[in-house]
């Protein structure tokens, strides 16, 4: 897969970005065709996208909306289109793309929309009629920088929405050569689709991440990882199995926000025996299709459900977490049989019930035990003191005591640790007393009975 990436040498600074891609486009070229479905498909695959709506721009100065939604950008994707270069405002993002580049780190990605990089790179055909005419309008210096950045970006690996299949001249011996030139004789339905896709895969570990703070999740995750076999084309269902408030659903969420980007539908259903309690399958079945962007309008009852998930799904690569399942038939209805899915597809499954795995055609199961000692103690004192393994003063003993009855339940720790931050040395022993006394299974409940 070809990009179009480019970053200085120099690490870019931290920055907040509004925008995770800006589009620069000529609008007359592909507004309302090619850019519209890439506009689309960003915002499908949930990519912030900025895309200039105005038809015309007044004056000859790019707005200053434009070049803060820039600076605001993570990537910036150029549509380099026959008309390009005739648009003096798109020659201005252009350059302000390029600076960015240099200064903040913004990536670029190139597409060229019938054209070839040697037209862009070396201003011929339709770019060299543009450029005669800015040179008769404005001064070299301008013009320079403009031929300039056209050069340097056309440099970059970039994607092509045809084959150029007739003699190359002498001067585009360069769209010969360049090997990083992406060249697709397809329709423009899977070229938009791959960037969306390439683009997302690049920007999942940019992202910040919701599961900070673990305690001893790294190797957990890696554990599963391991079981979920990346690259093999199987369709394979991966189990999670323990007790309420073990970290099933931790993990499985970590391991979703690690490996989406690998797969080309993703789909975390969380806590589906509580929805199941509260709704009847059809609703999640819903939720499901809603969450990959399929259309659950037909869905009248079960039957339809199913055969709505099986064949929109089953020539996709998917990855889909079911959390909390208490009960085979919900596996039935949600994720029933393997060939409902594409070639890659990894079901993951957390639940209490082995059971309920034993129903399912489940190829690995991962037993999630307890934090050992020592994350145990590190994770109850984040919660209880605001920081890791250094209770206040006269509360050591009684941490320990703690983590010696929470049995390295997670939850329990969780919930415990916020419920003592800051509380008086006999709310701590009413505590301990009270978990002394319950069993692993009992003591989330006994702990929602003390706060």
């Amino acid at each position: 897969m070809a990009s179009g990436s480019s970053s200085g040498s120099i690490p870019p600074p931290t920055r907040a970005c509004t925008y995770h891609v800006f589009l620069s486009f000529r609008g007359e070229d592909t507004r309302r065709g090619f850019t519209s479905h890439l506009y689309a498909a960003l915002n499908r695959k949930g990519i912030t996208t900025y895309k200039d709506d105005n038809n015309l721009h007044k004056g000859d100065v790019i707005s200053d909306e434009l070049l803060k939604a820039i600076e605001e950008s993570m990537f910036a994707v150029i549509v380099f289109s026959p008309n390009y270069a005739s648009s003096t405002w798109c020659l201005d993002e252009l350059c302000k793309i390029l600076d960015c580049n240099n200064k903040l780190g913004l990536q670029i990605e190139t597409v060229f929309y019938h054209v070839k990089p040697c037209d862009v790179r070396y201003q011929i055909g339709t770019f060299e009629e543009a450029f005669k005419k800015h040179e008769q309008r404005h001064d070299g210096e301008k013009v320079q920088r403009w031929r300039d950045a056209l050069s340097q970006v056309a440099a970059y690996s970039g994607w092509s929405s045809k084959n150029h299949n007739a003699p190359l001249d002498n001067e585009c011996r360069f769209c010969e050569t360049n090997k990083n030139y992406h060249s697709l004789n397809r329709d423009e339905a899977v070229l938009v689709e791959n960037i969306a896709q390439h683009i997302h895969e690049i920007l999942i570990p940019k992202l910040s991440s919701s599961m900070k703070n673990l305690v001893g999740i790294d190797s957990r995750v890696e554990r599963v990882i391991s079981q979920i076999g990346l690259g093999l084309n199987d369709v394979r269902y991966i189990g999670l199995l323990g007790m309420g408030g073990i970290g099933k659903t931790t993990i499985a969420r970590a391991v979703f926000e690690t490996v989406r980007s690998r797969f080309e539908v993703t789909c975390f259903l969380a806590d589906v025996r509580e929805q199941c309690e509260k709704k009847d399958i059809v609703r999640i079945q819903k939720q499901l299709l809603d969450q990959v962007n399929i259309n659950s309008n037909a869905v009248h009852n079960k039957y339809d459900g199913r055969t709505i998930i099986q064949n929109s799904l089953r020539l996709k690569k998917v990855l889909l977490v079911l959390d909390d399942v208490n009960h085979e038939k919900q596996l039935e209805n949600l994720a029933g049989e393997q060939d409902w899915f594409g070639p890659g597809s990894r079901i993951i499954i957390t639940t209490r019930d082995v059971e309920v795995l034993k129903e399912q055609a489940v190829l690995e199961t991962y037993m999630v035990e307890g934090l050992v000692e020592s994350e145990a103690f590190n994770l109850f004192c984040l919660k209880a003191f605001k920081q890791a393994a250094e209770p206040t003063e006269g509360f050591l003993d009684l941490s320990e005591e703690v983590v010696k009855y929470s049995g390295g339940l997670p939850l329990a720790l969780k919930v415990l640790g916020s419920y003592l931050n800051g509380r008086p040395i006999a709310v701590w022993h009413s505590a301990i007393e009270k978990i002394k006394k319950s069993s692993h299974s009992e003591i989330i409940d006994d702990i929602r009975k003390i706060m």
